[in-house]
């Protein structure tokens, strides 16, 4: 296992994982809004500081950066909960003093896992794309 930067040959795993996991975190979210995202987060992959977690030549998670934004930490379902999701936050905190991320709080499992990992919750609002209240979390180095 090794994590390692995001090569554009990437992608399409990348991708895969991005739409499973957003269908599967988020099934209160119209499935034709993640579709509809697809092309807009295949563009943002090469602008955006993203790791992969690679196991025996397949990805099974990844994590995308935007400046000092996390857009997401995405591991593929069949490997949740068995520290993927935590080596590639850990990465970012190597990499970053701070960062921010929004979560949706009916993503509870996503919720709990950032504030274990030592994130905490900044302010409560609403993603005006879906009409879900969302949290926005905040890190920084101690």
């Amino acid at each position: 296992m090794m994590i390692r930067k995001f090569e554009t040959k990437d992608t399409e795993q990348v991708m895969q994982i991005w739409l499973t996991a957003n269908l599967d975190a988020h099934d209160f979210v119209p499935k034709e809004y993640w579709t509809a995202q697809y092309p807009f987060v295949q563009e943002q992959l090469l602008q955006a500081e993203i790791y992969v977690y690679e196991q025996e030549q397949t990805i099974r998670g990844f994590v995308g950066m935007m400046g000092d934004y996390l857009a997401g930490v995405f591991v593929e379902q069949s490997c949740r909960s068995s520290g993927i999701g935590k080596s590639l936050l850990d990465c970012v905190k190597k990499h970053h003093a701070a960062f921010s991320l929004n979560v949706y709080e009916k993503n509870q499992r996503a919720v709990k896992f950032y504030l274990r990992e030592g994130l905490s919750i900044a302010t409560k609002g609403m993603d005006e794309d879906t009409g879900e209240a969302d949290f926005t979390m905040i890190w920084e180095k101690k």
